[in-house]
């Protein structure tokens, strides 16, 4: 379940997809949080370098690999602006961070890139919990999600 405090971290992932899409970058941005509410690591979108794997999950992962006890791994919420995608969700798993908190579905952006006549991505989009069955997941956040749709809709407008 989503609370008050879920919702202020999704905020700021929303910020900082909103920074990616004005630099340019795919609107995507997500936050590592601890156990007891600090902020630990924030990321946006960086695929616009042509490197296509820096997603701001994958770097989480990598962030939280390096810095952090397993158990800090476990206890900590990654809060994104989109659904992890398979690369993203197979890090997360690999590195055993602990819950994720998103604003809109991997299924909800499909719906949106074909209504844009984007091209389906290069990767097949699963749900989270198809690629890490363990893992405690809670999205989408209705109110949050037109917020990421207007995102989308601004990049592939521009590109």
């Amino acid at each position: 379940m989503v609370n008050d405090g879920d919702i202020q971290h999704l905020r700021r992932c929303i910020e900082l997809a909103t920074e990616a899409l004005m630099l340019g970058d795919e609107p995507f941005g997500s936050v590592l949080v601890a156990a007891d509410g600090e902020v630990l690591f924030e990321a946006r979108n960086h695929v616009a370098s042509g490197d296509r794997t820096r997603h701001p999950e994958f770097e989480i992962a990598r962030w939280a690999a390096a810095n952090l006890t397993s158990e800090d791994r476990a206890e900590a919420t990654v809060y994104t602006s989109g659904e992890h995608c398979p690369m993203c969700a197979a890090a997360h798993g690999w590195v055993g961070l602990g819950r994720i908190v998103y604003v809109s579905s991997s299924e909800q952006l499909a719906t949106w890139l074909s209504e844009l006549g984007v091209p389906a991505p290069p990767v097949r989009t699963l749900p989270i919990c198809e690629v890490v069955p363990n893992v405690v997941v809670d999205g989408p956040v209705p109110s949050l999600v037109e917020q990421v749709h207007e995102l989308h809709r601004r990049f592939h407008s521009s590109s």
